[in-house]
């Protein structure tokens, strides 16, 4: 029986329970999970091996510890969406503008009319590449910029959305570095997570390299395939159909880079890969989505009602040209639905492929934070994180 560390507050035993049950049952091999309510947090869990060895579960050779990080995959895409929303909350940012306005270059192949509200809600058309990206231009950041800005569109921009896995980091973060100055990484760094004092990253300094644990790929467990409470987890076959074809839009998205990104590499996780490439903690990420509605016991929040509000749209809804189901997009947050749920349906956030997840419920005054290095198959969340939700709502009264 794997060990679990941290800490619950009174009436939050039923989140301890279901996170152990995680490694009995669901197939988790280290995670952490912490949860905030209402400036206070409740929740502080971690448990298992923070770097796993594959097909084998031996004794942990490097016991996940209160301060391990982990790669946060889509994750990041939140974080990254922020770092815009801020510069469109301190009045350096139109959200309505061109994106031409910002980056003169992405006019090419008949983007003009596109606007950086297009770019955050996946309404841009641009998820795929014709010509993939080698990881040498991943990690010099220029490269992907100017494959970005010069592709023609799947769409035309704002007539219909699709998840972009990769590319949204790139046309986000390079309309940051044409607005701040700074690249992604820096500009969240400087104003998001040293100000709160977070264990977040996008770009991995040197000195926390250590503290990272290691993605593993698993299989689903055995009961994600049976399907238990009733939960559709098995995609369907038009969806397995598109990402089996690799001249479908769906594989080509997810195929933007040429050889598949190891984010075990020390190399990745220092480069800034905003798409998918932020790495922290389950503490931090809480904090984090706290933060963005006051519930993390800050002054005030990270952004103000205005711009929060229109980031939550939701902007979009309905069928999603990559991901082959409907999804329903914020200003770069997933919104609450049965493609990605979370606790009600007030709240917005962002799953990681894998499992991970953050999210923040203004309804409830919730910021909740999960990571695994676990990699089980699954773009939107898996039976972990949607167990997890389920015993906070029950925690919260709203399931009894």
């Amino acid at each position: 029986m794997v060990q679990i560390w941290g800490d619950t507050a009174e009436g939050f035993e039923p989140v301890r329970e279901a996170f152990a049950r995680n490694f009995a049952a669901y197939g988790e091999l280290g995670a952490a999970f912490a949860l905030y309510v209402h400036g206070r947090k409740v929740v502080d869990l971690w448990g298992g091996d923070a770097r796993p060895e594959v097909g084998s579960r031996p004794a942990p050779s490097a016991p996940w510890t209160a301060d391990t990080a982990q790669v946060l995959r889509s994750v990041t895409k939140g974080l990254t969406a922020t770092a815009a929303l801020l510069l469109a909350e301190r009045g350096k940012l139109d959200l309505d503008a061109p994106v031409t306005r910002y980056w003169p270059e992405y006019a090419a192949a008949g983007k003009g009319a596109t606007t950086v509200s297009h770019l955050l809600s996946h309404q841009a058309g641009v998820p795929a590449l014709d010509v993939p990206l080698r990881l040498e231009d991943v990690l010099t950041w220029e490269p992907a910029a100017a494959a970005v800005a010069a592709q023609a569109p799947a769409w035309e921009p704002g007539t219909a959305h699709g998840y972009h896995p990769y590319t949204f980091g790139w046309l986000v973060g390079e309309v940051v570095r044409r607005v701040s100055g700074r690249t992604l990484g820096q500009y969240f760094a400087e104003e998001i997570a040293r100000p709160l004092g977070l264990d977040l990253w996008i770009g991995l300094p040197a000195e926390a390299a250590p503290r990272v644990g290691r993605l593993v790929d698993l299989p689903a467990p055995e009961a994600a395939r049976t399907g238990p409470t009733g939960l559709r987890l098995r995609p369907k076959q038009s969806v397995r159909d598109a990402y089996r074809d690799p001249a479908s839009l769906t594989a080509r998205s997810f195929a933007s880079v040429r050889a598949r990104v190891d984010l075990n590499d020390p190399a990745v996780q220092a480069a800034e890969i905003p798409g998918a490439g932020g790495i922290g903690t389950a503490r931090s990420l809480a904090r984090f989505y706290a933060a963005l509605i006051g519930a993390d016991g800050s002054a005030a929040p990270l952004l103000g009602d205005e711009v929060l509000k229109r980031a939550l749209g939701p902007v979009v809804s309905g069928p999603d040209r990559v991901l082959i189901v409907n999804s329903t997009f914020g200003l770069g947050f997933w919104r609450h639905g049965p493609t990605a749920p979370m606790t009600s349906p007030a709240a917005f956030g962002h799953p990681g492929s894998g499992g991970s997840l953050g999210f923040a419920d203004p309804d409830l005054g919730v910021g909740f934070g999960y990571v695994t290095n676990g990699m089980q198959p699954g773009v939107t969340g898996d039976l972990r994180s949607r167990s997890l939700i389920r015993a906070v709502r029950s925690c919260l009264g709203l399931d009894r």
